[in-house]
């Protein structure tokens, strides 16, 4: 059955991201991580093409349910995507008073709406997602990860999340969520200084920015870039906080947490708790699903870091 799907794997253009050692395997290899790569069995594929801007792949796993992938990259499994969703929009949205309006760019599975739409505050979700196919293929293999798109708060544009935000009028958002694959294709302009910039002037005067920030195993280069980055741009608070994801390069993700000038904000110790209240706020047809990964002790300790990487964040952000 594995040589099967492996062979009809290859037959649909998939080869590149099924591992040629081991039969039936999916295995992650990338540049962006050289000499290794993970690995997740394969049941079976149920989605395999192409759209305007990236391979999309979804498969059911043995292990981890189902796998969505982009470009040969995995961006969420049913087991564990609540460890990156959950605390990409909670770290900033619990970090702030009563947030109104928040803008998601990328996050085109809906998790990360999923996870807005639990703060009963929030009276508008904008979210500017490019790849049509993904926003599709969420809603069709990942019911309870897209949910979020069932809440009538939110307005999803279809388009270059770039664009979006330089046409952005001036202090419109509370909070922007920036939930990006990783710097080369088509998010690669995610993480550069003129998008920040962007952001930034996006934002309201203590409005804050969470933004996908690669591992501090792999990737303290480009960390060290993104920091140097923010720290010009944003003249509030600049940190960087990490989660655990299994099936993610090396096992953790980072995220950037910054604010604007203003009100100041004090990401480490959350003032915004998500309660009982809160988690049932979601106006979809379905009620949400309790949270899996994030509390309010998670939070503050998501800014603890080794110590190699807190020495080159640290003088980064000064």
């Amino acid at each position: 059955m594995a040589e099967q799907q492996t062979r009809e794997a290859e037959e649909n253009g998939v080869s590149g991201c099924m591992s040629t050692v081991i039969p039936g395997w999916f295995s992650e290899i990338n540049p962006m991580w050289p000499g290794e790569a993970h690995s997740l069995k394969v049941e079976k594929i149920l989605f395999q093409e192409k759209s305007d801007y990236q391979d999309v792949m979804v498969f059911q796993s043995a292990s981890y349910g189902k796998v969505l992938v982009l470009d040969g990259v995995i961006q969420l499994t049913e087991r564990d995507e609540c460890a990156y969703q959950e605390m990409i929009t909670h770290l900033p949205l619990c970090s702030i008073p009563n947030p109104k309006k928040v803008l998601v760019i990328g996050g085109g599975d809906g998790g990360v709406l999923r996870e807005v739409a639990r703060h009963s505050s929030v009276e508008q979700i904008d979210i500017c997602e490019i790849d049509k196919m993904v926003v599709d293929v969420s809603k069709q293999f990942f019911p309870d990860v897209a949910i979020g798109y069932e809440d009538p708060r939110v307005n999803l544009h279809i388009g270059d999340g770039v664009a979006f935000m330089k046409n952005a009028p001036e202090g419109t958002y509370d909070a922007v969520i920036v939930d990006s694959s990783d710097p080369i294709g088509p998010a690669q302009e995610l993480f550069e200084k003129p998008f920040f910039g962007s952001v930034a002037r996006a934002l309201r005067p203590g409005g804050v920015v969470s933004t996908q920030a690669e591992s501090i195993w792999l990737h303290m280069h480009i960390i060290e870039d993104i920091v140097s980055n923010c720290r010009q741009i944003f003249k509030g608070s600049v940190n960087y906080a990490w989660t655990t994801v299994p099936t993610y390069p090396s096992g953790v993700i980072g995220f950037m947490l910054c604010s604007t000038e203003g009100p100041p904000v004090d990401f480490k110790h959350p003032v915004n708790p998500i309660d009982d209240a809160n988690e049932s706020s979601c106006q979809a047809n379905r009620p949400l699903k309790p949270l899996k990964f994030y509390n309010s002790e998670i939070h503050s300790a998501a800014f603890c870091l080794p110590s190699f990487a807190k020495k080159v964040i640290e003088a980064k952000a000064k």
